[in-house]
């Protein structure tokens, strides 16, 4: 598009919006109604002030303008442990979602810790960002039954409280890999699971117990070791379990990490995986196929995750209604050598 008028400008001069409103031939107003509300705008409006914009080399002050607005154009998102390399691919999801929509992404690394997580929340009432997706099971603000600020759980969710979130669905997903054991012979599964308190935790143990069930055998409380998805904790829980009397044939590990760490121990105590021990996990991080042995998991859309969330939270932001208060996203059992035949039993 070529614009007929034209205006001079010196080297060492910052174009203005009014500059650019007299070069497209339009009004302030809807230069500014272009950069804020591009929808409200015509096409052949957009494409003037766009050359415009190009012509004069202008750059919008965007402290002054979210100012103005009090709109931030950021989202927060609070991660309970930014080095868990399944969140940093749901983050990336998020990352690449945003930017499409035109906002930028702060990372608030929680540990799980409430304060942090209130701390960073406060930032919607300061008008420091307008959003917040929350990767834990906490409601992270002070006062949990008026919840005023847009908020969206992506893979953990809060039970009894209207978020919109997006997961898979954890029951079956450890349904899904409980009966796989059971299908290999295995009887006496132990479980190394995530924080008693998360809902995958529970939503996952409760898909397990359900398979044992179906399957006529009798869910033992002391064969759950609870962890805290690192690999630390994995070997630890591992250590523990791989030390009873009778030990299991088989480890169910509510993440790869645990996964890991549970291989690690059972080779530090000279086992075989998985001719004495059967391992599994679940997230299927990029370390999972090169792990020795490969581990069998569940693969999980974690970029999905984050798309999803960011996609769902803007539309919360804007006032939208959701198609889907709560996205289920499928999941995937992949069968590798860390699980294999029960020659013990």
């Amino acid at each position: 598009m070529k614009i007929d008028h034209k205006i001079n400008h010196t080297d060492n001069k910052m174009a203005t919006i009014r500059d650019v409103s007299r070069l497209a031939g339009v009004s302030v107003a809807t230069v500014s109604r272009t950069l804020t509300k591009p929808d409200k705008v015509s096409q052949k409006t957009r494409e003037k002030v766009n050359v415009a914009i190009k012509e004069t080399n202008y750059k919008p002050d965007i402290l002054a303008r979210n100012f103005r607005t009090r709109k931030s154009s950021t989202v927060v998102v609070l991660v309970p442990d930014i080095a868990n390399p399944f969140f940093s691919r749901v983050i990336r999801g998020i990352e690449q979602t945003a930017q499409k929509l035109g906002y930028a992404v702060l990372l608030g690394d929680t540990q799980g810790l409430r304060e942090r997580e209130i701390t960073y929340a406060k930032m919607v009432d300061t008008s420091q960002a307008e959003g917040i997706i929350q990767l834990d099971c906490h409601i992270p603000f002070e006062d949990q039954e008026n919840i005023t600020a847009p908020v969206v759980n992506a893979c953990d969710c809060v039970r009894g409280i209207e978020i919109p979130s997006v997961q898979i669905d954890n029951i079956s997903a450890a349904k899904e890999m409980t009966e796989h054991l059971l299908s290999l012979g295995h009887k006496n599964i132990a479980v190394i699971s995530g924080p008693e308190q998360s809902t995958i935790t529970q939503d996952r143990l409760f898909g397990h117990i359900n398979s044992l069930n179906d399957a006529g055998i009798t869910f033992k409380t002391e064969n759950v070791a609870y962890g805290d998805y690192s690999i630390q904790l994995g070997a630890k829980a591992a250590e523990k379990l791989l030390n009873m009397s009778p030990s299991p044939t088989a480890i169910f590990c509510m993440n790869d990490e645990m996964a890991i760490g549970a291989i690690h121990y059972a080779k530090k105590k000279r086992l075989s995986v998985p001719d004495d021990i059967s391992i599994s996990g679940f997230d299927n991080i990029s370390f999972a196929e090169y792990s020795d042995p490969p581990l069998t998991t569940i693969s999980q859309p974690a970029e999905e995750f984050g798309s999803f969330a960011m996609s769902m939270l803007f539309d919360v932001m804007k006032g939208n209604e959701l198609e889907e208060k709560y996205k289920l996203l499928p999941f995937e059992l992949i069968k590798r050598k860390s699980t294999g035949i029960n020659n013990h039993d």
